[in-house]
């Protein structure tokens, strides 16, 4: 039954997402929310749910990059390099933005009738974005269920897995993840320096599937 929306921004996450659940989907949603790599992650998205007759559509947030700080809307130099950790990626935060798509998600949700919104936050994203946080989801489910008349829950099944679950989710699915993009740089190939990459490459090879990106030289 095609109960669920999904945010989907045309990462390895949300793509693999998108295909495990694909039979409960109605709709995918993408947002542009003005940082470096949404014109090169979109695509990803759009394409997919194209490929299983799922409609998608792509909703601008462009007050996002005027008026919130976060170094994932200043250009691909202010991205830092190195590992996928607090330390280093705290400064790619985007204030609350799960919880202003999430918003979004729900009424776009009640206004096509459907029940659940689906998100594809994992382990690793916990210590970094607050927003990702099991008490976050679980709050904002509460939320969204307590401020629509169907009662709109949010799912987020990886809440409690990695990155390289999810990736072994994928090999399982036979997924191809050259068709995805993680690089937060936003570049014409990923760069395989900054901690988006970084952790792209340790998920495929934890996952034993070979790594098909194009990186910079």
């Amino acid at each position: 039954m095609k109960d669920s929306i999904i945010i989907v921004s045309g990462g390895m996450d949300s793509i693999t997402m998108l295909y495990e659940f694909k039979d409960r989907i109605a709709l995918g949603v993408s947002f542009d929310y003005g940082s470096n790599h949404n014109a090169r992650e979109i695509p990803f998205a759009a394409m997919h749910c194209e490929r299983l007759s799922i409609p998608h559509i792509t909703i601008p947030l462009d007050f996002m990059p005027k008026y919130f700080k976060s170094s994932l809307l200043e250009g691909a130099a202010a991205i830092p390099e190195g590992n996928y950790d607090e330390a280093n990626m705290q400064s790619t935060v985007v204030p609350f933005r799960n919880g202003i798509m999430l918003s979004i998600a729900a009424g776009i949700a009640e206004s096509h009738n459907l029940k659940y919104i689906m998100m594809a936050n994992h382990s690793g994203d916990h210590t970094i974005y607050p927003d990702c946080r099991p008490e976050f989801v679980q709050a904002m489910s509460e939320a969204t269920k307590a401020g629509t008349y169907p009662g709109i829950e949010i799912l987020a099944p990886y809440t409690d897995i990695t990155k390289s679950d999810i990736a072994r989710h994928g090999k399982a699915l036979g997924l191809d993840y050259a068709e995805t993009w993680s690089c937060y740089k936003g570049g014409e190939k990923h760069c395989g320096k900054c901690g988006t990459c970084r952790e792209r490459m340790e998920a495929l090879s934890d996952a034993g599937i070979p790594d098909t990106t194009e990186y910079e030289d």
